[in-house]
């Protein structure tokens, strides 16, 4: 029993697990999150159907690559200046209102 006990925490992390913040974290910002799914979905799509790659909607959008992705990964949460930079790039909607003229 030692020796199975020794070898597993030889293979154990440095750095404690964090799954459970993360999950707490998920769980509180459901809400946005789910949004932000939906928006990298209809990202997702719209790129696949037009061909364009990460690094080609980044610089149509004035951004990095890799805030493209974070954003695709659905888990960013998303000010409205971004929102409507992916809807002038993608030609896509992804915010429902109905603006004043």
């Amino acid at each position: 029993m030692d020796n199975t006990l020794n070898r597993l925490r030889q293979h154990q992390s440095a750095t404690p697990s964090r799954w459970r913040e993360e999950a707490e974290k998920r769980k509180a910002n459901k809400e946005w999150l789910r949004y932000s799914q939906n928006i990298a979905m209809r990202m997702l799509d719209k790129m696949d159907a037009d061909g364009i790659t990460q690094k080609q909607l980044a610089e149509r959008m004035g951004c990095s690559q890799q805030y493209v992705s974070k954003i695709l990964k659905g888990c960013e949460n998303l000010s409205l200046e971004t929102m409507a930079k992916i809807e002038c790039t993608l030609g896509i909607t992804v915010m429902q209102c109905e603006l004043a003229d």
